[in-house]
């Protein structure tokens, strides 16, 4: 990843809609090289698709929650299993596999809050594998729309990994 590959994510990133005559204008490049690299980008992986951004609130989705799950016994099975349900609900925005005290972070809109609450107490807690569940109603929710890759370079200046660890040398204490 060099600095033309994060110019152009950049860019996809703020609207990948635009044409690659005008991501390659707003990146100082030929129309055939920004093509070239952003389907270099693709087959590596790096660029794995565009997402619609909807306002859930207009879509009939205003109550927003982050359900955090935890999941007894655990094991790869259960985990797996869940994830696997969870993730297929029509109320499900996003599902986080995390580590701590919880095995998941659910997030969820649905139309009101007797919608949270019957997704909550009818669906969640009615699986055998479901331990615990704590509810935090989302007010708001930001997103950050371009996310820069990391560099190297942009680590703070004589600050690398290997300068860190460095033992003095004998004498030298």
């Amino acid at each position: 990843m060099d600095e033309l590959d994060a110019a152009l994510l950049r860019e996809l990133q703020r609207d990948a809609r635009r044409t690659n005559r005008d991501i390659a204008e707003a990146v100082g490049v030929s129309p055939s090289t920004a093509l070239e690299r952003t389907r270099s980008l693709r087959e590596r992986g790096v660029i794995r698709g565009a997402d619609l951004d909807l306002d859930l609130g207009a879509v009939g989705r205003p109550v927003q929650a982050l359900i955090a799950v935890r999941i007894r016994p655990p094991s790869r099975e259960l985990i797996e299993g869940f994830r696997d349900w969870v993730g297929a609900l029509t109320e499900t925005v996003g599902v986080f596999v995390v580590s701590g005290n919880e095995d998941f972070l659910v997030h969820i809109a649905v139309a009101d809050t007797d919608g949270l609450y019957s997704f909550v107490i009818d669906r969640l807690t009615q699986r055998r594998e479901v331990a615990d569940v704590r509810t935090s109603v989302v007010y708001e929710h930001l997103r950050t729309r371009v996310v820069e890759p990391f560099t190297p370079s942009r680590t703070a200046p004589g600050r690398t990994a290997a300068r860190r660890r460095r033992l003095p040398e004998a004498g030298k204490t």
